[in-house]
């Protein structure tokens, strides 16, 4: 819904507030590089005061489909602007990108279906999706993928006398044509693809990232069942369904001839056990595949009379139906905290959290993303059918982190476990209050009647109708925690202290605010310590450093593996959907620790599980020190086999052979530098990321 298809009053008169926004020197960058509107020489035409009332006004706009004059879009644009300009609460980018603007796409997270077709009448066919998914990510969304309906490589297609190439070979060209298209000029799309454990082609999407050029666009995750917890428990023999023939056969390796080709299969049938041994071998190599708890992201499907969830967004955070879609947002945790000394020396750390502003914010977050659904411009009508019958929307938290610093608890306690409980749930319950509030103004999402909502769920109990069948998730924040100046997600912080290259070669140590200012306070501020920060980015081994506060700021490798898990664990209690959350090793961390964080993601009820290992990649993604510009990349190998059927398709569609096979091409970048400033990349909330504010999410 644009500006013009909204009735009444003139808003371009509406005054912006006269409240500026106090941004750090690396989020103003970023502002200016990825999100400001540009002139026609590619210089910024707006400042982020206009950029933050660019979306407050338009998302605002949807009040008027609920009958609002002018004076409450008015009042309820100054609202948004209010908290955004504070950094209290950011969207998520492809609003802060696109609001306003001519592609009107709001929206991060799409799942996609995928059928056994290459087309088909109900636009699910293999390059129907393909398509979809082009235009999602063109618009700066993120789409996540099951393919577990498309039949296992080598088996007959009848249609063709052929044989099926499989789901990995399809996987090769929705990467390949990621490659090419950068979401809306500002980021490069990013994927989640799925594949069930039951399907037969399980053991080659397990080891689809052994060459580290493969599948660069995708996160890997396994669909696990119930059924195959029971398996591995039990140390029984793992069964697979070919999904076209509903056949179950014993789980064998395909034997391959000289040329790749599928030759035959091993006699050798396998355990549920030997499964999840590859899959955590490859995850302690390369930090894939991830694991994703279907079943038990179905149990917790407000809408089952809709659907099965069988796929999440790129991160896993988002648990969807096919042609769902989920807009997000996330409070800043780091803005609601009393400083210390204002309520007294003997008080409790939840008694300094600002209870009252936070529950204010969480309510005006859940109108603003309720809002965003009315005048988002869908890329398909079966997504906008979807969305609006369900409504979902992602009210989450950032500055994590922070908080903790601030309130002097350290991560990996008892007491921050505690005070994550806490904190989620009281996010939670205040954004359900407002979801009932927004229902009784302008009535529940359409599909409430029959939901589990009204089912005696024991999780879904509001007790009362509800504007959106899910409020909250814990969403990656890369780029707006940079925004907003804070910690990302419920991540720990990743370094206590970076270098900044600056404008004229120079490199200058910049260390976290807020313990530079402990620091200071208490005398231990040095030039010697900032600069050994900046190269070790931990405080732990620093023995000038008073051991109280090098237990307080713990970065992401002082956290042990199962301190990660267990804070994810506490903060899945009270999100509707999921949480995205990586599980940091370091590099010396061995096989059986991936084993026994699998196993704790089992024990602990999270939805889903991401672990990345120090320096498990061939290049780095994760070292502290600026490596310069990126090494040139090598000459492209050998291309790989590609399937008559797949070139066929792609000649009728307007592609030249040349085209095909420099899509088909495997990546080869020598570096996991940052492509755009040449940093490394690192490993946090499900995605590879920058300090810079890039992002393959």
């Amino acid at each position: 819904m644009t500006e013009r298809q909204l009735d009444g009053g003139d808003v371009r008169s509406f005054g912006r507030p006269d409240v500026p926004v106090s941004l750090v020197p690396n989020a103003v960058a970023i502002l200016r590089k990825r999100y400001l509107l540009k002139d026609e020489h590619g210089r910024p035409a707006e400042s982020p005061e206009e950029l933050l009332w660019r979306v407050a006004l338009h998302v605002a706009l949807a009040e008027r489909v609920h009958g609002a004059d002018d004076a409450r879009v008015r009042e309820t644009s100054s609202r948004f602007y209010r908290m955004m300009a504070a950094l209290d609460f950011l969207p998520n980018s492809p609003t802060l990108m696109n609001a306003g603007r001519r592609l009107g796409q709001y929206f991060a997270c799409f799942v996609l279906p995928v059928a056994d077709s290459i087309i088909d009448e109900k636009d699910e066919g293999i390059f129907d999706t393909l398509r979809s998914a082009a235009f999602i990510h063109k618009t700066g969304g993120g789409t996540g993928f099951d393919f577990s309906r498309i039949r296992p490589e080598a088996t007959r297609v009848e249609s063709t006398h052929g044989r099926a190439s499989g789901p990995i070979s399809f996987m090769r060209v929705f990467n390949a044509a990621t490659d090419a298209i950068h979401q809306g000029g500002f980021r490069r799309g990013a994927n989640m693809g799925i594949l069930r454990v039951d399907h037969p082609d399980i053991l080659d999407f397990i080891r689809a990232k052994s060459d580290p050029r493969e599948l660069r666009n995708f996160n890997l995750s396994i669909a696990v069942t119930d059924e195959f917890l029971r398996s591995l428990r039990g140390n029984l023999k793992h069964f697979v369904v070919d999904p076209h023939t509903g056949r179950k056969t014993p789980l064998r390796d395909k034997v391959r001839d000289a040329e790749g080709n599928v030759s035959g299969v091993d006699d050798r049938e396998w355990t549920a056990r030997d499964v999840f041994d590859l899959a955590v071998q490859r995850a302690w190599e390369s930090g894939e595949p991830g694991l994703f708890f279907v079943d038990r992201a179905n149990r917790h499907n407000p809408t089952p009379a809709a659907g099965e969830i069988s796929a999440t967004n790129p991160c896993g955070e988002q648990a969807l139906l096919p042609w769902e879609a989920c807009n997000l947002g996330s409070i800043n945790l780091a803005h609601f905290v009393e400083p210390a000394g204002t309520l007294g020396t003997a008080t409790s750390p939840e008694s300094r959290i600002r209870w009252k502003a936070l529950a204010e914010t969480a309510a005006l977050a859940v109108r603003f993303l309720d809002d965003v659904i009315d005048v988002n411009s869908y890329p398909k009508p079966q997504i906008e059918e979807v969305v609006k019958a369900n409504r979902k929307i992602g009210l989450g938290v950032m500055g994590w982190a922070d908080m903790l610093f601030r309130l002097g608890v350290p991560y990996e306690s008892e007491q921050a476990l505690s005070l994550g409980r806490l904190v989620m749930r009281f996010v939670r319950d205040e954004g359900w209050k407002a979801s009932q509030d927004l229902a009784r103004e302008r009535g529940p999402f359409p599909r409430w009647a029959g939901s589990a909502w009204t089912q005696n769920h024991a999780y879904f109990a509001a007790g009362a109708p509800m504007r959106n069948a899910m409020v909250t998730t814990v969403a990656p924040t890369g780029t707006i925690s940079i925004l907003a100046g804070c910690s990302a997600g419920i991540e720990p912080l990743y370094s206590l202290a970076f270098v900044r290259q600056i404008l004229n070669g120079e490199k200058l140590p910049e260390v976290h605010p807020y313990f530079q200012e402990i620091a200071e306070r208490e005398k231990f501020a040095s030039p010697a310590l900032t600069g050994r920060l900046a190269r070790e980015g931990s405080c732990r081994g620093i023995s000038e450093i008073p051991a109280r506060w090098r237990d307080i700021f713990a970065c992401a490798h002082d956290v042990s593996p199962e301190g990660h898990l267990r804070m994810q664990s506490a903060f899945q209690e009270f999100t509707d959907n999921a949480v995205s959350k990586t599980v940091n090793f370091r590099a010396e961390a061995t096989p059986e620790d991936v084993r026994r964080v699998f196993e704790l993601a089992i024990e602990h009820g999270v939805k889903g599980v991401t672990v990345y290992r120090d320096r498990s990649r061939k290049t780095q993604p994760m070292a502290l020190r600026n490596p310069g510009p990126p090494a040139a990349p090598s000459p492209a190998g050998p291309l790989p086999d590609v399937v008559g059927r797949l070139v066929s398709v792609g000649l009728s569609h307007g592609a030249t052979a040349e085209e095909i096979a420099r899509a088909m091409a495997p990546s080869t970048a020598a570096s996991e530098a940052c492509p755009e400033c040449g940093r490394p990349l690192r490993r946090e909330e499900g995605c590879t990321k920058c300090a810079c504010g890039y992002s393959r999410c």
